[in-house]
C-alpha cells in the first residue's frame, strides 16, 4: 500500500511539472509514460502471473511480483535518474 501511495505522489509531481512545462499536451504525454510503470507497481502480482501469447512471443513462466514492481519503480524514476546524471555531467 505504501508503494502505491508513493508512486502516486511521484506521478502527481510529474504531471504537475508536465503541466507547467507543456500545458495539456505535456500532461497527456506524461500520462502515457506513467501508465506502464504505475501498472507494474500497483498490480505487480497480477502482471507477474501473466502467461500466454504476447505479440509474436509466448510467455510460459510467471515473474515474481517483486521484480515486476522493481522494474516499474526503475522506469518511473528514469526521469529523475536522467536529471541527476545531466546535472553531474554538466559541471
Amino acid at each position: 500500500m505504501i508503494s502505491r501511495i508513493l508512486s502516486g505522489i511521484v506521478a502527481i509531481i510529474y504531471l504537475a511539472i508536465a503541466y507547467g512545462g507543456g500545458g495539456g499536451a505535456g500532461v497527456i504525454k506524461c500520462a502515457m509514460f506513467l501508465i506502464l510503470p504505475l501498472a507494474c507497481i500497483w498490480f505487480s502480482e497480477e502482471m507477474g502471473s501473466f502467461t500466454g501469447v504476447m505479440g509474436r512471443s509466448y510467455i510460459d513462466t510467471q515473474s515474481p511480483g517483486c521484480l515486476v514492481a522493481f522494474g516499474g519503480w526503475l522506469v518511473l524514476m528514469l526521469p529523475v535518474i536522467a536529471g541527476i546524471i545531466y546535472c553531474f555531467s554538466s559541471q
